[in-house]
This record gives structure tokens, C-alpha cells and sequence, in this order.
């Protein structure tokens, strides 16, 4: 599928927030997800901007869940308004871009982008995130549930492990969504 022949498609670039990016981003994959902002704004593709945040104190947050009770503990500031969850210089939204703050690893869970993505007619999701085996992975098994076409840019997301982002993207992802890379979503048909 082609950025041009994209109706009621959005581009949702997840995790790209200076926080995350500082730990798994490479600048491959920061530079992928700038061209793919850079052609879903030129064909008019709505671009949705995804991040993690928490209230002060951490109220969202349980103890039972292992992944974030430990970032809570940790003294790390990943309260909405800090720097480390706005999302990275080199994809900052535009005046009327949407961006949606999540409470969990899903892009869905405990935010408005269900709301945000039925207002405009969203059908298509085209993924781009960091990390492949967090808010890709959970977003798309979230989006494939709800009845969504999904296309993911492979290039535009990262992980920790190499291998784990080959898997996903070579043999789990194909299952329920077009995998691609950024020059072949952007080129002209």
C-alpha cells in the first residue's frame, strides 16, 4: 500500500518520545519515521503522535505491573509534562496534529485514540515505534482485534534486541498487517 492510496489512514508514530528514543532509538530508525512524517503530511495523511505519561505520583500505575511499577520506583521522571515523555525534536507535531498520551505499552490502552480515530474516519493504521516488542506489537494485536487495516513500516520502529525486531517483523506481523519499509509506503505508484 502506497502513502498515496491511503484512504482513511493515519500514521501513528509511537514512543518516538526523548525518553525512549535515548535508550533504543538509532538514528536509522529516527530518520525513517521523519520520512515517513515528512510524506504523510505531503499527501495529507492524518499524523497521530503517541506517547507514555503518567500523573504525578504515579496513580496509574499498579505494583502488580512489572514493567512500569519498576520505571515508578525508579526516581525517573515520566510524568506527562516532563522532557523525557514529549516527544522527540526531529518528529514534532505540527499545529493540528493530534498527539494522544497512553497509560500502558498499547497505544489503546488507557487513552482517547479510539475517540480520536473514529471521529476521522480512521480504517488503516500505518505503525511506525519504538519498541517493536512493546508499542508495536501491542498496538497492532489491539488494532487487529477492533477491525483495523494495519500496515507496519519496519524500518521505523526499533527494539533492544535486533532478533526480536527480525521476528516480528519477518513472521508475526505479516500475519495481521502489511509489513514495509519507509521508501516503499513514501514511493509514487
Amino acid at each position: 500500500m502506497n502513502v498515496n492510496d491511503q484512504v482513511n489512514a493515519a500514521l501513528l508514530l509511537m514512543d518516538f518520545q526523548n525518553g525512549v528514543v535515548e535508550r533504543l532509538g538509532t538514528p536509522q530508525t529516527l530518520a525513517a519515521a521523519a520520512d515517513a512524517l515528512a510524506a504523510a503530511r505531503a499527501a495529507g495523511v492524518p499524523v497521530i503522535h503517541v506517547r507514555v505519561g503518567f500523573r504525578p505520583g504515579y496513580p496509574e500505575v499498579s505494583p502488580a505491573n512489572q514493567s512500569f511499577s519498576a520505571i515508578a520506583t525508579s526516581g525517573a521522571d515520566l510524568s506527562e509534562g516532563g522532557p523525557a515523555t514529549q516527544v522527540h525534536a526531529d518528529l514534532a507535531p505540527a499545529d493540528g496534529e493530534t498527539v494522544v498520551v497512553k497509560r500502558r505499552v498499547s497505544a489503546f490502552t488507557g487513552s482517547d485514540l479510539e475517540v480520536v480515530l473514529r471521529a476521522q474516519g480512521v480504517r488503516t493504521l500505518v505503525l511506525g515505534g519504538i519498541a517493536t516488542s512493546g508499542v508495536v506489537l501491542s498496538t497492532l494485536r489491539e488494532a487487529a482485534d477492533r477491525d483495523y487495516r494495519l500496515v507496519v513500516l519496519a524500518d521505523a520502529c526499533a527494539d533492544a534486541d535486533p532478533e526480536v525486531h527480525r521476528v516480528l517483523t519477518e513472521k508475526v506481523f505479516p500475519r495481521q498487517a502489511e509489513v514495509t519499509t519507509v521508501a516503499r509506503w513514501t514511493a509514487a505508484s
